[in-house]
């Protein structure tokens, strides 16, 4: 039991780092390539800090575990805002100025609402998941071009902070960007092999395991990128990184996972659905109410969360 525990912490700091090498040769070749440091922010660097996430989904989609893989993007949800958001707002409240954060929280709901209506069987099937392929497709499009229009100066300052600057060469670019993929499927096989045993040693389903351990593990890499932009008073990019990432983990990951093979989840039950639409239409508000997220209010989202694993873990 304890080489299984040993591995799981180690494919942790594995999943950290193969997505850092990631994010920072893809961020540095797209800047190489001409892209801007907001429009890279927004699909690069967001997607990227979700890449432990698409390698642990697809990795037990094809193992059959869609327990596994639905609990990770459905956990991550609800730990993204609970304990990200609210941990940021408690070091540092969070106004922000980006406008179109208004926008992708209400996105980010609905979405949320749609894995609700997709789910309602147990499953989700490839035509479901080319449906979801499509809707990434059209939001990252969309998110560009308003982004591009609404941006302040300020905005577009604090994402340029927030991008890692360029590297020295096109080939230590595709290092970072090979490196950290290859790194990224070591550390998603371990902590996907390694969780499933430690479900089964301790008679809990694969989906507790998913929506707890893999879900808080997969979202280290957001973790850590938003605690230092809120710690730097770059609230912009905190914020639009969770919501981003929320976004991005139904339609993106769900939907290659389940391109790659279909997902029965029949263990995530609803109560877990509808926490994760709660605590998302919970954020809403606070966005709405001047772009600002108090210390209050973070501490509220931070309980949300352990209440919610309180209540799972009890039954």
């Amino acid at each position: 039991m304890f080489i299984h525990w040993l591995s799981l912490a180690c494919s942790l700091v594995l999943l950290y780092f193969g997505a850092e090498g990631l994010v920072r040769g893809s961020a540095s070749l797209a800047l190489r390539l001409g892209l801007t440091p907001l429009v890279v922010g927004l699909t690069v660097v967001a997607m990227g800090t979700s890449m432990p996430e698409v390698m642990v989904s697809v990795k037990a989609a094809l193992a059959g575990s869609g327990d596994l893989a639905v609990g990770n993007v459905v956990g991550s949800n609800i730990f993204n805002i609970g304990v990200i958001l609210g941990l940021s707002a408690l070091l540092s409240p969070m106004k922000a100025q980006f406008q179109l954060l208004k926008i992708d929280a209400p996105i980010m709901v609905a979405v949320s609402l749609g894995l609700v209506a997709l789910l309602w069987g147990g499953r989700i099937g490839r035509v479901e998941g080319a449906f979801l392929i499509g809707g990434l497709i059209v939001y990252v499009a969309g998110n560009i071009w308003m982004a591009r229009r609404t941006a302040t100066k300020v905005v577009e300052k604090e994402f340029a902070d927030g991008v890692p600057a360029q590297s020295g060469s096109v080939f230590l670019d595709l290092l970072f960007i090979l490196g950290g993929l290859g790194i990224l499927v070591i550390g998603a096989r371990l902590l996907t092999d390694n969780s499933v045993a430690i479900a089964r040693s301790f008679g809990v389903s694969e989906a507790v395991i998913g929506l707890t351990i893999v879900a808080a593990g997969t979202s280290v890499p957001e973790l850590a990128a938003s605690i230092v932009a809120a710690i730097k008073k770059e609230p912009d990019i905190a914020l639009g990184n969770v919501i981003g990432s929320n976004i991005f983990n139904v339609i993106g990951i769900l939907g290659i996972a389940s391109l790659v093979a279909p997902l029965a989840a029949p263990e995530i039950s609803r109560f877990d659905l509808w926490a994760m639409v709660a605590i998302a239409a919970a954020l809403v508000p606070m966005l709405w109410t001047g772009l600002r997220i108090s210390r209050a209010e973070g501490a509220v989202l931070f309980s949300a969360y352990f209440a919610y694993v309180y209540f799972l873990l009890l039954n």
